[in-house]
């Protein structure tokens, strides 16, 4: 089968489509400036953006993975994600601590989805 990618990058790929399943790159906040309520939005609008573009959405996703710089902000990011989510979809997820490529970014978000 033919593996389709979207925003082709020099290093990666923003979006991989292949046998049904989309595939993103971790998404971060660009206006690094917000605190975990405001990236967390911004992030999690990127997925919408990304999953529209490739024909899914979020009640397709199959699993997520959730990376935040610090634990302390494990509750407002999640007080985001639950607001976001589609409830009765909610796929298998992963959240953990970890030093970001990004000191200024504190949360990053990749998912996997099936096509709609």
């Amino acid at each position: 089968m033919e593996i389709q990618r979207l925003h082709v990058g020099k290093r990666l790929s923003e979006t991989a489509i292949h046998n049904g399943t989309v595939y993103l790159a971790g998404q971060i906040a660009e206006d690094t400036t917000q605190d975990i309520d405001g990236q967390m939005r911004e992030v999690l609008g990127h997925v919408d953006r990304l999953l529209m573009e490739a024909g899914s959405d979020k009640s397709c996703l199959l699993t997520c993975q959730i990376f935040i710089s610090s634990m302390a902000d494990f509750d407002g990011m999640n007080a985001v994600w639950d607001e976001w989510v589609a409830q009765g979809h909610t796929p298998p997820r992963a959240t953990v601590e970890a030093k970001l490529a990004n000191p200024a970014c504190l949360v990053e978000v990749c998912v996997t989805a099936a096509l709609r």
